[in-house]
């Protein structure tokens, strides 16, 4: 199968999702782009209470299901509370690097629909005012949002309709370079998101079909630990793609797939992952096996959950993690065709 000709569809796709504001919570529009782009497919899907979106591809042998998992939701912050000046204190939604935000412009969403913009600052944001502008830590007790709008008090900010809860979404900046390089926050996990995608379009426009039934998950509450939790309760096994770590003490690059063997709750299923071993190998995927000791995934919450499920997990190579993240293409399409492998659609 070819793949190469699919890497426009899938930079297209990736930021697409990637300019939906969708922090844990708050996944409602990103779930209906999922949605509406499977629909078109033309595979059934659905969306289960909690919000994961759900698609169903028959197999060519249906006794028994897999499914592959890539979240949609992503870090974020909420209003905790409003300053008597009208600024705007902030919670973290999972665990976003807090001083890679300072300076960043945010979008605050009302429950009532209303979308203001602002900017998330050090509580001393100014050099020429503050002497301890450079060395203030940037964490929940020192940094705000400042709104654009004419404001000066707390009851200025409540007349706007802003209310602790709200939540504050910031610019992803996404960036696809002529060197091949996907720049953005949020890679975690809208990039694997966009190639379950580009799997199922792949396979209707190819008309193949996965050796077992198998559902496409796109989970919504990675980020704060159960996305997982409510996957199909027949499948056997789960691949889990999200991304791969690159960095200190392992092997991946941005332009390679990671195939990780543990991660911070324990090890992988051995079978699954020396499977997935022997298929880059067979297939010439440029892989390597990595452990991530400060990670866990969906697996994780299914594991939880009870499930009596085997799991693996694989992904792109994702540079500086939880702050202004960068992949590769190469990265991107190797995920691709390892996640094809396994479907034994390759």
């Amino acid at each position: 199968m070819n793949t190469k000709q699919y890497e426009d569809f899938i930079i297209k796709t990736a930021e697409s999702l990637l300019a939906i504001d969708s922090p844990s919570g708050f996944t409602g529009r990103a779930s209906d782009y999922i949605l509406d782009t499977v629909r078109e497919l033309g595979y059934p899907v659905y969306r289960n209470k909690i919000g994961n979106v759900i698609v169903t591809v028959d197999g060519e042998d249906n006794e028994e299901s897999v499914a592959l998992s890539a979240h949609i939701d992503t870090l974020g912050l909420m209003v905790r509370s409003i300053t008597s000046e009208g600024y705007l204190m902030i919670t973290a939604v999972g665990g976003p690097i807090l001083p890679t935000l300072d300076g960043e412009y945010c979008r605050i969403h009302t429950r009532e629909g209303k979308v203001y913009t602002g900017t998330i600052l050090s509580l001393s944001p100014a050099i020429h005012v503050f002497a301890d502008s450079s060395t203030r830590p940037r964490d929940e007790q020192n940094m705000a949002v400042r709104i654009d709008e004419i404001v000066h008090s707390k009851e200025d900010v409540e007349a706007l309709g802003i209310r602790p809860g709200d939540f504050v979404c910031y610019d992803t900046k996404t960036t696809f370079t002529e060197s091949g390089f996907l720049k953005s926050r949020f890679i975690d996990d809208k990039g694997c998101a966009s190639i379950l995608i580009t799997l199922l379009k792949i396979m209707k426009e190819q008309n193949l079909k996965p050796a077992k039934k198998t559902y496409l998950c796109f989970s919504t509450h990675e980020e704060i630990g159960y996305g997982g939790a409510t996957l199909p309760k027949d499948i056997k096994e789960l691949l889990v793609v999200d991304m791969g770590c690159v960095g200190s003490d392992l092997s991946c690059t941005e332009e390679q797939v990671s195939i990780c063997a543990k991660d911070s709750l324990g090890p992988y299923d051995w079978d699954m992952t020396s499977r997935l071993v022997a298929l880059s190998k067979e297939h010439e995927i440029d892989a390597v096996t990595d452990i991530y000791p400060r990670y866990n995934s969906d697996a994780a919450a299914l594991w939880k959950a009870g499930y009596d499920t085997c799991a693996a997990l694989i992904g792109p190579g994702v540079h500086a993690s939880h702050g202004m993240e960068r992949t590769h293409i190469n990265g991107i399409m190797n995920t691709l065709k390892l996640s094809a492998a396994y479907l034994r659609i390759l």
